[in-house]
């Protein structure tokens, strides 16, 4: 017997493990305004429809301000199936500000532009300075647009020039030797404790 499909999209419960759970800097849904939990269920539709096969996401049922999201690392690149998750909160005058977004690190940095405490930079997410449109804009960005931004532009082929003005000392070659090590070393962290609601995934 098959073993059921997993889910690409999924609303759940338990979002105890939650990077922003607890946070003062999650709204939370008590201040969340009609039109902004609008907006979230349009971001769900979104997301049910069109994520591409090496993205799932998980939103919770109690908490709509909440969603977590797991990328797989595309192929030709140092994180090729590596799993790569990312904790996301709407703020309560969202789309007027980008989602805050953390990325599960276990003090591990495998990007210039995933920092070693789950801080992201992201031109998008307005966490590092870029063009006007490269910026979130709240008329059109979406989460979408952010999950496949950072498997494209973040976890991609050559990270050592993720970082602008980064002096060659070494060759993108071993710095993507040493990006797959740590790559490797996350998948033992996710094999110990997996994120809720994505056991089955790992």
């Amino acid at each position: 017997m098959d073993s059921p499909k997993l889910l690409q999209f999924d609303a759940v419960r338990d979002h105890s493990d939650h990077w922003y759970a607890d946070s003062k800097q999650s709204s939370g849904i008590s201040n969340m305004q009609s039109e902004v939990r609008k907006k979230i269920m349009l971001e769900w539709k979104i997301l049910e429809e069109n994520l591409p096969e090496s993205i799932y996401v998980r939103v919770y049922e109690k908490r709509i301000d909440l969603l977590r999201a797991m990328i797989i690392g595309t192929p030709h690149t140092p994180y090729h199936d590596g799993l790569f998750f990312f904790d996301i909160a709407f703020p309560s005058d969202y789309p007027n500000q980008p989602p805050l977004v953390r990325y599960r690190s276990y003090g591990l940095c495998i990007n210039p532009n995933l920092y070693s405490d789950g801080y992201v930079c992201l031109s998008l997410l307005n966490t590092w300075k870029g063009k006007s449109n490269e910026r979130w804009n709240p008329s059109s960005s979406t989460i979408l647009q952010v999950l496949v931004s950072l498997q494209a532009i973040v976890l991609n082929d050559r990270p050592y020039y993720n970082e602008p003005g980064i002096k060659p000392a070494i060759s993108w070659g071993a710095y993507n030797r040493e990006v797959y090590g740590l790559n490797c070393k996350t998948m033992l962290h996710l094999l110990r404790k997996p994120p809720r609601n994505f056991e089955d995934m790992i």
